[in-house]
Formats: structure tokens, sequence, C-alpha cells
């Protein structure tokens, strides 16, 4: 797992070779803007944030597919980390459209080919 700033395309590639089903895991805090990613859970990149001063409300779990970049299928909204009643989101998806404006913004920022 690593933080990132920036992140070419190419080691996205290399990093889903890893994962079955061609994706990389990633944790982002999205008032900080801290993007985690290459781990085996969310949770893993979950619990190093709030270890790092992250509020849990603040982190959102996602999975890239470097194969569709370019693409609405590049990014995935799914962990089982984003399952939060109490924020109105009972699901693994992200359900509020500004939370996942603010993670595709962030996202767009650091991922380049």
């Amino acid at each position: 797992m690593k933080e990132v700033t920036s992140v070419s395309l190419d080691e996205l590639k290399a990093l889903s070779e890893k994962m079955y089903g061609g994706l990389v895991k990633a944790d982002v805090d999205i008032v900080k803007r801290i993007v985690l990613i290459d781990m085996e859970m969310h949770a893993d990149g979950e619990a190093y944030l709030l270890e790092h001063g992250s509020k849990q409300q603040d982190i959102w779990g996602i999975n890239l597919y470097p194969a569709s970049y370019g693409t609405a299928e590049f990014l995935e909204f799914d962990s089982m980390i984003n399952i939060r009643p109490t924020q109105k989101n009972p699901s693994r998806d992200v359900l509020d459209e500004a939370i996942r404006d603010a993670i595709t913004k962030i996202i767009g920022g650091v991922v380049h080919d």
C-alpha cells in the first residue's frame, strides 16, 4: 500500500496484474485529498488513514480498472468500507453524487497517462 499524489497509468496497469479482475484498490480521504493505492483490502487503507488523522466519514473505497482508463468503467465506487447507514449510505456503492464527484476529481488529478 502506498500514498500517491501522482501515479501513471503504466504503474496502475502493473499493479492490477497481481489482483483478480485487473483492478487496483484505492482509498480516498475526500477532505485531506489523500489517495492510497495497492492494498489487498480497502479496510487496510482505511485503518492506515485513521491512524494518520483522517476521519471515518471522509474515507471512501474505490476500485480502479487501468484497462478502462478514459471510460466510465475506469473508476468503480464499490467497497465494504462504504457501507455507512449513519451517513445515509447503506450500500457498498457511494450514493451521494457530491462525494462521487469529489472522488472523481481527486483521482483525475492523481492518475495520468
